[in-house]
């Protein structure tokens, strides 16, 4: 991203981001959580979006450029971290369970973390982080010219149903080659990207506010209990908890 700001320290604390609103392109030296207790929180680099709702916290290693966005009255903890207890390498969507969720909170609106029990307590929040597992919803950005037109155009409207022998028509390369593109590009397959990009849009309309039939309808699902089975499988949670 041009020019990204460079923030040595990635702090530790909580702040409110209204809606649509956000954090410009940026990195730091240490490695830094986000974690959006209200409202959905998206992460964006170079070759890839990432978005976290209530249930998922993102892990930004040092020198990973991106930017904030949030959907919905958002309110996000960081937590700035020297260490790296994951061993991850690029951002990652991490699962957030309950007694993770009060430690993010809570050590995040500390206003003095250096007492005993304020130590205490980032230890067991750095061994709950260790054995978070990976649960992204993530959509890579294409490079392929041709690819890249298909995703514009499933960008624009999500709810297109047409298959990659239609959607190549329109950008000059055949399903054939489209498919290998997604294979070779996105590390997935076209089916499974497109359920990304579905589900990525689902979250911020269900951000806004937005009814689980509308937003089913409007990302593309034939079916309301059709989108909210894939939500659950892909997020463990039905989308009403969202709202």
């Amino acid at each position: 991203m041009s020019n990204s700001r460079h923030l040595p320290a990635a702090p530790t604390t909580s702040r409110d981001l209204a809606a649509a609103s956000g954090v410009s392109a940026h990195w730091h030296d240490e490695h830094q959580i986000v974690y959006a207790s209200r409202g959905v929180v998206a992460v964006h680099t170079e070759t890839s979006r990432w978005i976290a709702p209530v249930h998922r916290a993102l892990w930004i290693p040092s020198g990973a450029v991106h930017s904030h966005r949030a959907y919905g009255v958002t309110r996000l903890h960081f937590l700035g971290l020297t260490q790296n207890p994951l061993k991850l390498h690029e951002p990652t969507a991490l699962a957030v369970s309950p007694l993770l969720r009060e430690l993010l909170i809570t050590y995040t609106e500390l206003t003095d973390r250096e007492t005993p029990a304020g130590k205490r307590m980032r230890s067991v929040l750095l061994d709950q982080l260790a054995t978070a597992s990976e649960q992204p919803v993530r959509v890579p950005a294409a490079h392929d010219p041709r690819l890249a037109a298909v995703c514009a155009t499933l960008e624009t409207a999500p709810s297109d149903a047409r298959g990659l022998e239609a959607l190549g028509r329109e950008a000059g390369a055949s399903g054939r080659t489209l498919t290998r593109l997604f294979r070779d590009e996105m590390g997935m397959t076209f089916p499974q990207w497109r359920t990304q990009l579905r589900l990525y849009h689902a979250l911020r309309l269900l951000a806004e506010g937005q009814p689980v039939t509308a937003v089913a309808l409007q990302c593309g699902f034939a079916t309301a209990s059709a989108f909210i089975d894939v939500f659950r499988r892909s997020l463990g949670h039905t989308p009403g908890s969202y709202l």
